[in-house]
């Protein structure tokens, strides 16, 4: 199952720059994309982790110039950093023969890693992509979908997965193939126990703001070494580091990020949570929503979209400020568990401190509704729809 939508934008990029790089975590569907991009016209496909393709980039330059007709694919891209200055010569030098567009799509599973290493090579010739598991909307005519969707997550293989134990069976191999095989080809010598304990923490807390010396006080590590281990798996794109909303309003504003585990479905393997109804039964459920409703908000935000969340000393506090600069608008979006959502006091103050144009409040209903005047409640994909208008 390809998204449409994804496949459009990806082809549409690849007629305006030289390079693409597509991000995502591991068995998001980048692959997936890249063969059905390739279906369409001459393509080229390697996969750097496999060690036949490796071997025919010996000689890079020569062998990527024989193919210079070709969208050449590359598939785990971090692991040949240093290929990243032949890339450059290969569109320069294409440029001069007059091939400008469409030369390289390049997949990656490690966001910071790639980033460093291309953009200091590919300066002006690259442009990046995230790719997220599926989101809501893209789900939305399946049976279940919203309940099925937060409960299992958004990795196709999870999502649709013939019934709930094989779903789980699934997250449980993926995680445990970052912690014993992904991670360590990256460099990091972590123990995967110790990582693994690490990751169910920030599941058990979910959505908290960052306590790094009680995280490494539980683990019995230094402080900066908690600090290390959440880079690595924010690099990853396996966490979301939600920063405070650093606008300048005369207030004591919190300063510590809050943490989000980023596919729900994940934070359900790390509990061992088996179903809907073991979700439903565990304290992490409420935070577990919030955090599946700002995923799959973010992955529906346009380009240059900031995203934060708003709390003072003094009790005011919304879950996520959307900055949208191609509205010139400001987004307050508080998110309830609850069929009848009911307004905060510290969400009142915040809407004070903030004034923000727009003012929502999504839950898990149909209907779309004023709450107060300038408040309305709204269901997630309305919301998601309603970002892309």
């Amino acid at each position: 199952m390809i998204s449409r939508r994804d496949l459009s934008v990806i082809r549409s990029l690849l007629t305006r720059h030289p390079a693409v790089a597509l991000l995502g975590p591991r068995q998001c569907g980048k692959t997936t994309l890249a063969w059905a991009i390739a279906e369409t016209q001459p393509a080229l496909y390697l996969d750097l982790e496999s060690p036949a393709d490796r071997a025919k980039l010996t000689d890079p330059e020569l062998y990527l110039s024989a193919h210079e007709d070709k969208l050449v694919i590359l598939d785990e891209v971090q692991r040949m950093p240093d290929l990243f200055p032949t890339l450059r010569g290969l569109i320069d030098a294409g440029k001069r023969k007059g091939i400008r567009q469409g030369r390289f799509l390049l997949l990656g599973s490690a966001s910071i890693d790639l980033l460093q290493q291309s953009s200091e090579s590919l300066a002006g010739r690259i442009i990046y992509r995230e790719l997220t598991p599926f989101d809501a909307l893209e789900l939305a005519d399946l049976p279940d979908a919203d309940e099925l969707h937060w409960c299992r997550g958004g990795f196709p293989d999870s999502r649709l997965a013939p019934d709930d134990a094989t779903s789980l069976e699934w997250r449980e191999a993926f995680i445990r193939t970052y912690l014993e095989r992904d991670i360590p080809l990256l460099g990091p010598r972590i123990p995967a126990e110790t990582l693994r304990r690490f990751w169910t923490m920030l599941a058990h807390e979910q959505g908290a703001l960052l306590n790094a010396s009680r995280i490494a006080q539980g683990l019995g590590v230094s402080g900066q070494t908690v600090g290390r281990y959440l880079d690595l798996l924010v690099d990853l794109l396996l966490v979301r580091r939600l920063q405070p909303w650093g606008s300048n309003v005369g207030k004591r504003m919190v300063k510590s990020p809050r943490i989000f585990v980023r596919d729900s479905g994940l934070v359900h393997a790390l509990l061992h949570l088996r179903d809907r109804e073991a979700v439903l039964g565990h304290p992490v459920a409420g935070a577990s929503w919030e955090g599946y409703v700002i995923e799959n908000l973010l992955a529906r935000a346009p380009n240059g979209a900031q995203a934060g969340f708003y709390r003072t000393t003094a009790g005011a506090e919304v879950d996520l400020i959307l900055s949208l600069p191609d509205r010139r608008e400001l987004w307050a979006v508080e998110i309830k568990r609850n069929l009848a959502p009911r307004l905060t006091k510290g969400f009142q103050l915040a809407l004070d401190d903030l004034a923000p144009q727009r003012r929502f409040v999504v839950y898990p209903g149909e209907e779309r509704y004023p709450l107060k005047a300038g408040i309305e409640a709204i269901a997630l994909g309305s919301l998601m729809r309603e970002l892309e208008t």
